[in-house]
Formats: C-alpha cells, structure tokens, sequence
C-alpha cells in the first residue's frame, strides 16, 4: 500500500472518530483532495485493493463508495446540474471505470453491491458511448460459472442498469441478454435462489420496458416475446410448483419476482399468455394455497418469523408480507382481465374462500393496534399496503369482474369460514375471533354491492340472515377479552343496518353510545364512533334524546385526549350527533363550542381536522336557539386576528375567515350585519394589502357571503354607503388587476355575481369598466376555473341587459383589446373554446342560455366572427409525445352563430348521456341476470338520433330531472340567490330551437349544416317532438 493510499484511508476512517474536531478536519481535508486530479483515481484503488484487512476495509470501503458516488455526480460531466469543477480528464475516468470493473467480483456481498452501485453511476453518463465495451463484460461475467461473485457482482450491475434502458436499447439487448438470464435461472443446481432471483428482477425490468413500447410497437414486441415466452413460464412453473416453504426469505424473494415477471407478462401481452396461462394456473394456485398455510403460522399466529423488516445485501424487502402483498397483485391481475377471467370462474368461490383467511389481522398487527389505537384508525382509514388491504382489493375486484357470482362466492365464502370460527370456539382454541374478524370485515368491504344484490334478489344466502346471526352470536362475548372483533361489529353493523333486524341495530347503537363513556379498550371506542357516525342521522329521535347531554360529555372527553389520528372520527362523531340531536344541543353549546374552538385554533394549520371542526360548529350553529351564543363567542375570538393579520402564525387568517364564512351561511340579517360591522373593514384591508393567497381567497368568499346576506342594506349599515360601495369596487378592482396571480383572484367571478346581482343600481354605472377589467384579467388568467368563473359574470351581464341584448353586444364590440377586432370577438373565442368545461349545473344554465339569447339578436357582429370548429383527425397512426410536439392538433374554423347552435346541441347531448349512464347504473345487476334486453330502448332511441319517432314529454322530463340533480353541493351563493337557477335548461333549449328555427328556416338550416351529424340528428329530434 503507497502512502498516498494510507494517508486516504486514514483520513477516511477519522471522519468517523467521535472526536468533532478530527472529524471535521478530516473532512476538510477530503473536500481538498477532492478538487485535485486524481482523487476519483485514488478512491477506486482504495476500493480496489483486497490487500487490506476486511474490518478496516470495510469501514474505509464504505465511506469510499458513498464519496465516490459524490465525486461522480459533482465532476463526471459538466452539463450537469450537480456540477463543480475540476471535470473528471478522460484517462482518469478509463482508470476509475477499469478499477471498479476489477472489484466487481468482490467475495463480499456489501462490497460487492456498493461497487456495483458506483459502476451504475459511472454508465449513467458515460454508457454505452464512451464505456461500449461494459455489457460485453457483464455478461461475460454472468456466463462464467466457475466465478459466482463474478456473477453476482455482473447481475447487481445488470439490474441497475436495467433503470436507464429506453425503447431503443431494449430490443435490441434482449436477444442477448435473455439467454445468459435464462442459463442461471434454470441451474438450481449451479446458482442459489438469491441470485436467480436477481435474474429475474432482471427480465422484469425488460418486461416491463417492453410494455410501455406494446402500445406503439405491438406486432414488434409481440414478436420479440413469443419467441421466448414458453421458455419463461417453464420456469415460473419450476419456481412456484414445489410448496411454500416456512421461514425461507430466498424461497419467498425468487417467488416474489417471478410473480412481478408473471404480472408483467400477463399485463403487456395477454393474448400471448392466454395459450399458457393454463400450464401456470394449477402452480400458481399451489403457491396460493401453501402461502396461506405459512402466512397462518409466521403472521397470524407468530409461531414463526416472517421476516418482517428484513432485506438483503442489495437492499430488496425478503419479508413474507411483501411476497403475499405480490402474489395479490397478480391475482388482481388474473381477474380483471376479461379474457383470463374466465379461465378462474369456475373457481371464484375457492378464491375467495382463501382470501378471507388472508385477511386475518397478524399477530403484530394486533400487538401494534392494542399499544397504539391511532395507528389503527390510521392503517383503517388510509388502507396501508398490508394483506389486509391486498386481499379486500382481490374481492372488491371479483364482484366488479364476475358480478352475481362473485357475490355468492363471498357470501358462501362467509357462511363457511363463521361455521369454522364456531368450531374453533367450541374447542376452546385462542385465535377463533380472527377468523371472525376477518369474514365480517371481508363482508363490510363491498357493503353497496352486497345490499344491491340482495335487494335484487340475486344471491341464494338472505345476506341479512347471516350479518344478523354472526352479530348475535358474539354479542354475549366480552368486550375487554376481544376488543378488535367488537370494533368490526361496531363499524360494520352501520354498513348492513337496512338488513338487519332493527332491535339488533338499536341494541349496538345504545352499546355504541355507552362504549364511548366506558372504561373499554381503544379500538372497542373507535369501532363505536365509526357505528355512531354512520347510525345517529337516521336514528329515531325519541330513541336518542333521553341519551344525547351523556353522548355528549363522553365525546367531549374523548376529543380532550385524541391524537391527530382519532380526532378526525371523533369530530365526524360530535358532527352526526350535533345532527340528530340537534334539539339538546342549546342546553351544551355554552360548553361545547369553547372546546372545538379551541381544538380548531390550536389545529388550524392541519387542513383536514381545522374541515372538520368547522363542519361541527356549521352543525351547532344550525341547531335551533345556538346560532347567536355561537357568534357571540366567534367574533370577540376573530376581530384582533383579521385586524393585526401580520402578526399571526401561518393559516389563522385564512381559518378565521373560514370560520366567518361559515357563520355567514344562511345567516338572518342581524348575524350578517353583526359580522359586518366588525369585520368587514378588515377583511377588504386584507384583500387590498395581502400577498398571500389564501387568505385573499377567503376574504373574497367572504365578502361575497357578506353582499349575498346584506344586500342593500349592507350600505347603510356602516353609516357612509358610499365608503362601503367604494371599498366593494376596490375588492372589484384589486381582484380583476391583470398583474395579479391567478391564484389570489380565484374568487373573483363569485363576488362580482353577488355585486351585480344584489346590488345592481349601484353596479349599472360601472358596467363598462367592469367590462374593460374583466376582459383584462381574462388574458392574462392562467387557470382554467378563473376563466370559466369570469365567463359566468358576462354570461349573467347579456341576461341582465334583457330585452336589450344587442346594446350589450354593442358595448363589448366598442371596447378594443389587444390581439382582436373587439372584446366581443375575443371574449366569444375564449366562451366558445371553454363552454365545454365549465362545470356546475347553475353555471351551465346561466352560459348555455345567455349563448341561445346572443343567438337569437342576429347581430351583425356574429356573423363577422370565426372562432374555433372541430378537431382535425390526424392519421399519423399513434400520436407519440414527440410526435405530438411537432404535430401539434389543429382545428377547423367555424362561424360564430354555428359554434354556438353546435353547443346548444352538445348540450342536449350530454343531458341524454347522462340519463343512459345512470340508466345503466341503476340496472347493473338486471344486466347480469339478463344481458342488455333491460335497457329502455324508447331512451336510447334519442341519444343515438336514430329513431325518427317524437320523444315523449316523460323523456322530456327525465332530461331535465337528470340535469337538475347535480351530484356535488351547489355553490350557496350561485343556487340561492339567482332566480336563473330555476331555468329548466331542457325544455329552455327545446323552446328556444323550435322558435329560432320557425323565425328564419333558412338560415336555421344553413347553420344546422356546419354541425356534426350527432349534433344535427339531436335537433331534429327535438323539433319534431
């Protein structure tokens, strides 16, 4: 060893010396050396040199590899990011590339692995341009079976170059690298499983790289795995034939990556796999069954250790929870896909019946939840990857691929495992309850399913029969001995209440409510609170009251000492009982609402439980006689803070606004005018002078609530309506500023409706600059929702110049903006452009018929506009990203009047979709019992503008019904206070065609030809009703 060799290492092992001064020296001196030439050199020999003793070769070793993978992301290549000079010269690098090429067989499986790991850095820039000659090597080293190591080493390498391969390096590789994969993969005898498995992780990546090219190059692809697939899936055969073995984390690894090969496969090519797929079948169902027999005893049971944690020396997971984790998937796999489907439905209850004793909880799982009940609701509510969650994945997806059958699998599933758990009972065995546990819960995951199938009558259990009997069997059993089996019952009684006898539903109800006051233990709570949430708001009320000031105390107490975790169910808890008792709760809220204030101030930064809070004080202000206590309490908590925003942690100000917002909701006009006169001067300051976004977007909501509760007394209220009006038109004025980020004028379009709306005297004088800003802020508007928002407020400005339609047009073709004739024309081209994403029921009335108002004028200037028609097809075959760059789509031009007749239809053709999809919703399980005859052809006969017949009044209706029912909560402000909201858009749109067209039919029928054929064939259905 040279000295220069010494001193290196010396300097390396003191920056673990646990004195701080020599460490930082020592790392001083290592950050010098590093910025002369040959310090990359100098490393690679340290690492190189097998001469040093293995103890301090190993501590010197790995400070090395960690240091030279720094020094190759700072100085191998100039253009990177990373980079700082000196660049690494040439021969340098030849002689840090042969260096590590030589320790690349290292007897030492760590060594070995961080050696492999700096190759990998290296090829990342230099491979294979100016390193061409290392794949030959790596395979020669893979080929040579007297040199395990070598192989080793040359796999490791292998692999992490697999993560760099593109499109163009793959098929090409393939053929040569596949081979020598395949040569150690099937010598057992040659190569132990951990190496064979590396193999495989191998053929995995190239699998999978494969498959993202199967969509652009699928006959290529298909070619290049037909050739190899039956030499594949003999070995995923030899693999997973023989049994599961019990504590054999290389036995689990190697199955673990032929599963994520076998996946892959079945993914990318699975009309190559369906010739095969029956061969792997029978030994993936052996590895199944066996896995379960092993899984029982390690996990469940904890008679054997599964390896929880552990990986090897290349840092891969060999736990027996990941493997099964895998083996899920692929099963996920096999059964939503229609073709192998079918291959496994003879077999679906078998299937199932397994996957429900996979979903026993593991003997850590119930060690971690019993110390710790918030990591319980955590890994409930989150579905933390377990085989818990795997397994209810698998069922979910059997009922959605197999429908009925999948259905009675599980419910027979069910009946069989309880009948099994009553037999463990009986003999007295410690673990009955598991089993239990795991068929309710497999049960409470397809609960819609499962209550669908009964009502339809498509299963040949009573559904109800069995929750029922499964619940009264193990009501008698002790709550403190079998806290997690009481939990399930708890949460999943509130899932199947409709079928269950409605004495067993009050009885878990009253045990619900007495469990939260109760000295039990913490899951028995939480499976409490999960009942009552979903039970209190359809409880009957004189059941409840007697019991709602103790329900109350005891949910107070248990939200004083929730974590994070559980103060979200909690609060979901006080939510539905503030619901249901609603009556009791002026007696409590003097002391209630001082605790969730509280709680939501000192959690105001954490945006789910602040919701939540919020939400709970929305449910104590709508209850009667709490409104004004509430307030009272809010507003002397609240003024200080909107005064002094500046000096207030992160997210107050925007939570106080929030706060406010939701008192103003609905609010009789002395809450309203309460809130203003403390408020309102500070809220307009913090839109005026704020810079941060969300608080300028709550103030603006809240502003808008203000106007909408107000109104015109609003102004008076303050004493000086003029101030008040100016301060409302200087909100206006900041929000619509161009230079303003989108983002804090979010809200613009909502307050502007409710100024407009509410205080239209006021407004009229203004039109025209509010015009001129608002067409402003729309060019330079960088989001989609603000835009739409802002062509709201034109399309409610033409309703509002009714009869006079025309003059408004006038008035936005007399104001110029860059880039177009007039603001009209830009303003329609946006409009035009963007009617098909506007969302909201309200918003699509009040811009679907101010467009059928700007047709009907017949204004010059429409006729004088182009905007944009339909999407020219492109026949370039798939359309790449590159392909799309220099390609991009174009559009054909259209006459403004035809544009908007076109949308005028596609809005009747969305309506009528919408009635066919929820058609088909509500007749899922008609169509599995009896195919397609179920559906109403008199509906279908519209939307597909094939019949010639009139539709009937009843489809009429059904269209405007459909429309109306908007899934979301419509917006307070836009639903309640504008009479538009009360347009039925169907019979709208019917009446304005059969008038435009009756008014002029020429020109009707020259606009109805720039439509589509779907377009045109939807009017005419209309106009010959």
């Amino acid at each position: 060893m040279d000295e220069e060799q010494q001193w290196l290492i010396n300097c390396l092992n003191a920056t673990l010396d646990t004195d701080q001064k020599v460490r930082s020296f020592a790392e001083a001196s290592l950050h010098q050396a590093s910025l002369q030439s040959g310090f990359g050199s100098a490393l690679a020999k340290v690492a190189a040199n097998r001469d040093i003793s293995l103890g301090l070769r190993q501590i010197s070793f790995f400070t090395t590899a960690v240091l030279l993978k720094q020094f190759i992301k700072k100085h191998w290549h100039e253009d990177e990011e990373s980079f700082e000079p000196p660049v690494v010269s040439s021969d340098e690098k030849a002689t840090i590339r042969r260096l590590l090429l030589a320790s690349i067989d290292d007897p030492h499986k760590k060594i070995c692995t961080a050696v492999s790991m700096a190759v990998a850095s290296v090829a990342h820039y230099d491979w294979p341009e100016d390193w061409p000659d290392l794949l030959p090597l790596l395979l020669k080293l893979i080929n040579d079976q007297n040199n395990v190591n070598a192989v080793h080493g040359a796999l490791r390498c292998l692999a992490l170059l697999s993560a760099d391969l593109d499109d163009k390096m793959v098929p090409n590789l393939l053929p040569v690298v596949f081979p020598c994969l395949h040569a150690i993969i099937s010598s057992p005898q040659v190569y132990d499983k951990s190496l064979r498995a590396k193999a495989f992780s191998i053929v995995y990546s190239f699998t999978s790289i494969l498959g993202t090219m199967s969509g652009v190059y699928k006959t290529e692809t298909t070619s290049v795995m037909s050739e190899m697939l039956q030499l594949w899936v003999d070995q995923f055969c030899v693999v997973l034939e023989p049994p599961v073995q019990s504590e054999d984390p290389d036995d689990w690894s190697i199955r673990m990556e032929v599963l994520k090969c076998l996946n892959q496969f079945l993914q990318n090519f699975p009309n190559l796999m369906e010739t095969q797929f029956t061969v792997i079948l029978g030994t993936l169902w052996q590895t199944f069954v066996s896995s379960l027999g092993v899984y029982e005893r390690a996990s469940i049971e904890g008679a054997e250790d599964p390896y929880d944690g552990r990986y090897d020396s290349d840092g891969s997971e060999q736990s027996l929870e990941s493997f099964v984790a895998q083996l899920f998937e692929t099963l996920l796999t096999i059964v939503g896909s229609k073709t192998l489907g079918r291959v496994v439905a003879n077999n679906v209850k078998e299937l199932v019946y397994h996957t429900v004793a996979f979903m026993q909880m593991t003997e850590q799982q119930v060690h971690t939840w019993s110390l710790d009940a918030n990591q319980y609701v955590a890994d409930e509510d989150d579905n933390t990857c377990s085989c818990r969650v795997s397994g209810a994945l698998l069922i979910e997806e059997v009922i959605s691929s197999f429908g009925a059958v999948g259905i009675d699998a599980l419910v027979d599933s069910a009946e069989r495992r309880f009948s099994e758990s009553q037999a463990e009972k009986a003999a007295g065995a410690a673990r009955w309850w598991r089993m239990r546990e795991a068929t309710l819960y497999a049960l409470a995951t397809v609960p819609e399913q499962l209550l669908e199938a009964e009502d339809s009558g498509v299963t040949n259990v009573s559904l109800g029969n069995l929750i029922e009997h499964m619940f009264i069997e193990d009501m008698a059993t002790g709550v403190h001995e079998y806290p997690f089996l009481y939990a399930r019952m708890f949460s999943s009684v509130a899932k199947f209440s409709s079928v269950i006898n409605s004495n067993v539903v009050e009885h878990f109800l009253l045990s619900g409510i007495k469990a939260v006051g109760m000295d039990v233990p913490p899951p028995v709570k939480v499976g409490a609170c999960r009942a009552l949430s979903q039970l209190l708001p359809d409880v009957n009320s004189g059941v409840l009251q007697p019991l709602m000031l103790d329900l109350f105390s005891s949910l107070t107490n248990l939200l004083n000492h929730a974590s994070d975790e559980t103060m979200h169910l909690v609060l979901e808890t006080l939510q539905a009982a503030a619901t249901a008792g609603n009556k009791a709760l002026a007696a409590i809220e003097p002391i209630l609402s001082p605790i969730i204030l509280n709680m939501w101030a000192s959690h105001v930064s954490d945006p789910f439980i602040s919701i939540d809070a919020i939400e709970l004080l929305e449910a104590i202000k709508n209850a009667p006689g709490c409104i004004h206590p509430l307030v009272s309490r809010v507003l002397p908590y609240t003024a200080p803070i909107l005064n002094k925003p500046r000096q207030q942690p992160d997210g107050l100000v925007a939570g106080s606004l929030d706060l406010l917002t939701m008192l103003l909701k609905n609010a009789p006009s002395d809450v309203v005018r309460a809130i203003f006169e403390v408020s309102f001067d500070p809220i307009t300051r913090i839109v005026l002078e704020s810079d941060d976004h969300s608080e300028m977007q709550n103030a603006t909501q809240c502003l808008a609530f203000l106007v909408c509760g107000g109104k015109e007394e609003l102004l008076m209220w303050g004493g000086d309506p003029g101030f008040a009006m100016r301060s409302l038109l200087d909100v206006a004025s900041r929000l619509l500023d161009p230079n303003l980020d989108s983002s804090g004028s979010l809200f613009v379009g909502t307050f502007i409706l409710q100024l407009i709306l509410h205080l239209p005297s006021q407004m009229a004088q203004h039109i025209r600059d509010l015009v001129v800003a608002l067409v402003m802020r729309m060019q330079s508007c960088e989001i989609a929702g603000l835009r739409s928002s802002l062509l709201l407020i034109f399309a409610r400005l033409v309703h509002m110049s009714l009869p006079n339609v025309k003059k408004f047009i006038d008035l936005l073709v007399s104001i110029p903006v860059e880039g177009h004739e007039n603001s009209f024309a830009y303003v329609m081209s946006e409009w035009t452009r963007q009617q098909g994403e506007i969302l909201g029921a309200y918003q699509i009335k009040v811009t679907t018929t101010a467009l059928a108002l700007l047709l009907s004028t017949r204004h010059a200037e429409l006729a004088k506009i182009n905007v944009r028609g339909h999407l020219v097809k492109s026949n370039a075959g798939i359309i790449t990203r590159s392909r799309a760059k220099l390609a991009p789509d174009h559009w054909t031009l259209m006459p403004l009047p035809a544009k908007i007749l076109a949308l005028l239809a596609d809005a009747l053709i969305e309506i009528q979709e919408q009635i066919v999809d929820d058609d088909e919703e509500d007749s899922d399980w008609e169509e599995v019992q009896t195919g397609d005859d179920g559906i109403d052809q008199e509906l279908l006969y519209s939307a597909s503008g094939a019949s010639h017949s009139r539709p009937t009044h009843e489809y009429l209706d059904a269209m405007a019904k459909a429309f109306t029912e908007d899934e979301g909560c419509e917006d307070d402000l836009l639903s309640g206070a504008d009479s538009l909201n009360e347009i039925n858009l169907v019979n709208y749109l019917v009446d304005f065609l059969v008038n435009f067209s009756q008014s002029d039919r020429q020109f009707f029928d020259n606009l109805l030809q720039s439509l589509t054929t779907a377009q045109q064939k939807t009017i005419q259905t209309v106009l010959k009703r």
